[in-house]
């Protein structure tokens, strides 16, 4: 199937996920255990890495698949970082990791960030045919130098929301990442990312599903900070449609959203949907596009776009390591 809109996915996804897994029970959709995460102590220096589930698909070398995880976590004893994670690895090496990341705060403070769900979702194309396995890992620590934390997963799910995925007139999936570090939002100048460059799609494609998931920082690295304060950003996806002379046929800023972020939140999570932007068939107008999320820095304190989180460890006190594309754009052509 090809997925239309979020909305739809989330739905067919629910309905479709009626079994529980481990991550060695691997299959293309499972929903996952609640249960009691580890947030050990150390604000950063030491970070759990629990995984939640996992599925499987065999492809295709021109395949490519849409994952989608969803986490919902509460019930905080201490203000702590979670992180929603998935890893994927694929024959030849092949690996593509995404994280969406937010802190939640405890029972005893404000109750609008207690209770957070996080999306992560991005389309893998391994580019060789053989199994591709996703797995599904909660990444916390407590934000507390000297007390470990808990939190309790609720309820989420990981799942292959679409197996068959229209890939760009080069074969190629239509997705970026933001590169690593954190992008700073200046006052009066926009930062435009995530982006997806000029990108051409089959002549029979009739609209894009577009997305941006964007992890916002508030109070940006080596800069003052009011840490009872909160940064304000409000982002826009702009999609675009081209003709063939280079000039424009069409264009769509209709998705807004605006987050006003407490420093002790740090890491917010702002998705951006656009479920159907029509192609175009006025004369001249081609299926050639291009899409990004306007960040416009509204007050406050600092903010950044976060981008790739590098040397992220593969489990709890290992040696090895891997890097996890966060802030990123895609779409889904039907």
């Amino acid at each position: 199937m090809n997925v239309r809109s979020l909305t739809m996915t989330v739905m067919l996804t629910l309905t479709a996920a009626l079994v529980t897994a481990t991550p060695a029970q691997a299959d293309t959709s499972v929903t996952f255990t609640p249960q009691t995460i580890l947030a050990p102590k150390g604000a950063g220096t030491d970070v759990n890495v629990t995984p939640v589930g996992a599925i499987s698909l065999s492809m295709s070398a021109a395949q490519t698949a849409y994952v989608v995880s969803k986490m919902r976590v509460n019930s905080a004893t201490i203000r702590s970082l979670f992180d929603n994670e998935v890893v994927c690895q694929g024959p030849g090496g092949w690996s593509k990791n995404m994280v969406i990341g937010q802190n939640v705060y405890d029972v005893t403070m404000d109750p609008t960030w207690q209770d957070v769900t996080l999306y992560t979702r991005l389309l893998v194309h391994p580019g060789v045919a053989g199994i591709v396995i996703c797995t599904a890992n909660v990444r916390g620590n407590s934000l507390s130098p000297d007390a470990d934390a808990t939190y309790r997963l609720v309820s989420g799910y990981i799942t292959f929301a679409d197996t068959s995925v229209i890939n760009d007139t080069n074969g190629q999936p239509v997705q970026s990442s933001v590169s690593a570090g954190v992008h700073g939002i200046d006052a009066g100048v926009p930062a435009r990312l995530p982006a997806l460059d000029y990108f051409d799609l089959p002549l029979t494609v009739q609209g894009l599903n577009v997305v941006g998931d964007v992890n916002l920082m508030i109070c940006l690295p080596h800069t003052p900070c009011n840490e009872k304060g909160s940064g304000e950003v409000k982002f826009t996806l702009f999609i675009n449609q081209w003709k063939s002379d280079g000039t424009l046929c069409k264009t769509d800023s209709s998705v807004v959203v605006t987050h006003d972020v407490p420093y002790r939140v740090h890491h917010s999570y702002a998705p951006l949907n656009k479920a159907d932007f029509t192609v175009s068939k006025e004369p001249g107008c081609v299926p050639r596009f291009n899409a990004y999320v306007k960040a416009e820095w509204l007050g406050g304190e600092t903010a950044g776009i976060q981008g790739t989180a590098p040397g992220l460890t593969d489990s709890r006190g290992s040696t090895t390591k891997h890097d996890s594309d966060m802030s990123h754009i895609y779409a889904l052509p039907y």
